[in-house]
């Protein structure tokens, strides 16, 4: 447990404030049950979000993501379909019942994204964006705060901070891999730091093993480790064909690869204290 005089005071875990929960279309995060949130890198054409949704919605995922729009390292890659990319989320929110979680890249485009998306995502270019953290804090919807590269833990929960003393208090973490020496994959998954602030804060915490990666070939084992290890949910990238994905292809999974991660961490949450909902279960063994 974190001591009390913490400089986050507000996400610093207390005797009177061991774990907060966040509900959200009738999906709680940090509680008992696994929050699943699964769908393309980023928003490419209709064809593409439905047939992703649809088997999204089929393994009975609660949430959609997919970025409209894309903070590329080049600003010759693809950088969304923007306010058209919003429109489809909210399509294929409507089709098919589930939530939508996209990126707000600052704060003159909130008040665009806002009525598309049920929780905002802040990317980890922006995490130390203080002033943008602060305006969140104003807003009534969840906020979910992907770590920076390069953020040491304290670094993550201070940033937090700033989202919490505006009064927002509905904020998840998201542990999507920093960068280290090694270049073996896209970026360390510090899983490490999942057990740490599952100790030092009461917010609950989900991971990012597609963007913590970038190989879809371990997306699997880190999935099921960031489960062993205590995260309160997983954010999944799933492209219906990866090959030929216009952002991260290389880190999504097919949807039969998909498919069959899901079966497999329904039989892994038997054995954690954290469980898909029976509905889930039902539509996976369906």
């Amino acid at each position: 447990m974190a001591e009390l005089n913490t400089p986050y005071r507000l996400a610093s875990k207390t005797p009177d404030k061991q774990q907060t929960v966040v509900t959200v279309r009738n999906s709680t995060i940090g509680g008992n049950e696994l929050f699943m949130i699964a769908g393309p890198c980023a928003v490419e054409s209709e064809r593409q979000l439905f047939e992703i949704a649809g088997a999204v919605h089929a393994a009975g995922v609660p949430f959609l993501r997919g970025g409209a729009f894309k903070p590329r390292t080049s600003p010759y890659n693809f950088q969304g379909l923007e306010k058209e990319g919003l429109r489809l989320l909210k399509q294929a929110s409507d089709t098919y019942g589930l939530g939508i979680i996209t990126e707000v890249m600052d704060f003159s485009l909130l008040d665009l994204v806002y009525p598309y998306t049920d929780i905002i995502q802040v990317g980890s270019r922006n995490m130390k964006n203080y002033h943008f953290l602060k305006e969140l804090g104003k807003t009534d919807k969840p906020i979910l705060l992907k770590r920076g590269m390069d953020a040491t833990v304290d670094e993550w929960l201070l940033a937090a901070e700033y989202i919490l003393l505006g009064g927002n208090d509905q904020v998840i973490l998201c542990e999507r891999g920093i960068r280290t020496f090694d270049q073996s994959l896209r970026n360390t998954l510090d899983l490490g730091s999942v057990a740490l602030v599952k100790e030092l804060s009461h917010l609950p915490i989900v991971v990012d093993p597609s963007q913590g990666t970038g190989k879809r070939s371990v997306v699997g084992a880190m999935s099921k480790a960031a489960v062993a290890v205590g995260a309160d949910g997983l954010m999944i990238e799933v492209h219906n064909d990866p090959d030929s994905a216009l952002s991260d292809g290389p880190q999504s999974l097919s949807l039969d690869q998909f498919r069959k991660l899901m079966k497999e961490l329904a039989v892994l949450s038997t054995v954690t204290g954290k469980r898909f909902k029976s509905k889930t279960l039902e539509m996976i063994d369906a």
